[in-house]
């Protein structure tokens, strides 16, 4: 499918026209059609992927494509985003600008969300409130400054004696 078609099936949810509508397409079912069609080209605009909308997505970059996954979300107009691992795998680049799009759903258009993310520098960058987990099991929670001067949580991601000497 291409992004546009791609992106498009976050708003199925949104649909109320009828199949028979929608195979004739006329009437309220174009309608219909035409505004969801205009949610989802600004989720495009928003991505700044403009100049992918008419390609297939399997086609594309593994960062454009991490970003139609993020669209498709989008435009379910959801109250609460949930990303899980929206950074893996991505370069250096990529990642900034991802975290720049999920700053912006956060700070400007105040959208609440829960990130998923094994890449502590992104959550510290981007995450108000930080619950760390070892194993299943709930070692930390409270803002980036004291997640980061956490003992259990240096012990497990940095690891023992070496952890504390890092962490200094």
């Amino acid at each position: 499918m291409t992004v546009l078609n791609n992106i498009m099936t976050g708003r199925v949810i949104h649909m109320r026209s009828g199949v028979l509508a929608c195979g004739v397409y006329v009437g309220r079912a174009q309608e219909e059609h035409v505004a969801h069609r205009h949610a989802v080209e600004e989720v495009i605009d928003f991505l700044e992927i403009e100049d992918a909308r008419n390609h297939r997505v399997a086609d594309l970059p593994y960062g454009i494509q991490k970003k139609v996954e993020l669209g498709r979300a989008l435009a379910m107009d959801p109250k609460l985003l949930i990303l899980d691992e929206p950074m893996a795998g991505m370069t250096v680049d990529e990642k900034a600008d991802m975290a720049r799009y999920i700053l912006e759903l956060k700070e400007v258009r105040h959208l609440p969300m829960i990130l998923i993310e094994h890449d502590m520098g992104v959550v510290m960058d981007v995450c108000d409130r930080i619950l760390v987990m070892d194993y299943g099991k709930k070692i930390a929670e409270g803002p980036p400054p004291d997640i980061q001067r956490n003992p259990e949580v240096i012990k497990a991601y940095i690891g023992g004696a070496a952890g504390a000497a890092a962490a200094s």
